[in-house]
């Protein structure tokens, strides 16, 4: 049976209530291993300048560790004032980057056909 775990930095007191699981599974599958940590600016910064060479502060970043295995970074921070551009509330837009992280960690890039799935997933497991 496969894991998802949630990870939770002193900055944020809970995560949304999503059907995180489900929406793993539905993209990834059942068997793969995913971890997902919700982090500060500083550490989503330091990721990555460390492991992408880029200086901005992200709003996710997803690493694929082997085919069944990765993990998914999510900065609250720097996502809940951009959820409002994406018509989602706060906690929407918190899965929306789930779904968003998880279709990088399939192989996809962003791309119309990304858009796409994205779309399709949030209206699949009712993401406002």
């Amino acid at each position: 049976m496969s894991a998802l775990n949630f990870v939770l930095n002193s900055t944020i007191s809970d995560y949304p209530e999503h059907p995180y699981q489900a929406i793993k599974d539905a993209i990834l599958g059942g068997k793969y291993n995913l971890s997902t940590t919700f982090i500060g600016t500083k550490r989503a910064q330091t990721l990555n300048k460390v492991y992408r060479q880029k200086s901005y502060i992200p709003n996710v970043l997803s690493f694929p560790l082997a085919p069944d295995c990765g993990e998914i970074y999510i900065c609250p921070e720097i996502a809940y004032p951009e959820a409002k551009d994406f018509n989602l509330s706060q906690d929407g837009y918190i899965a929306f980057l789930f779904i968003h992280g998880c279709l990088h960690l399939k192989g996809y890039d962003h791309s119309a056909t990304m858009e796409s799935l994205e779309k399709r997933f949030l209206k699949r497991f009712l993401i406002v």
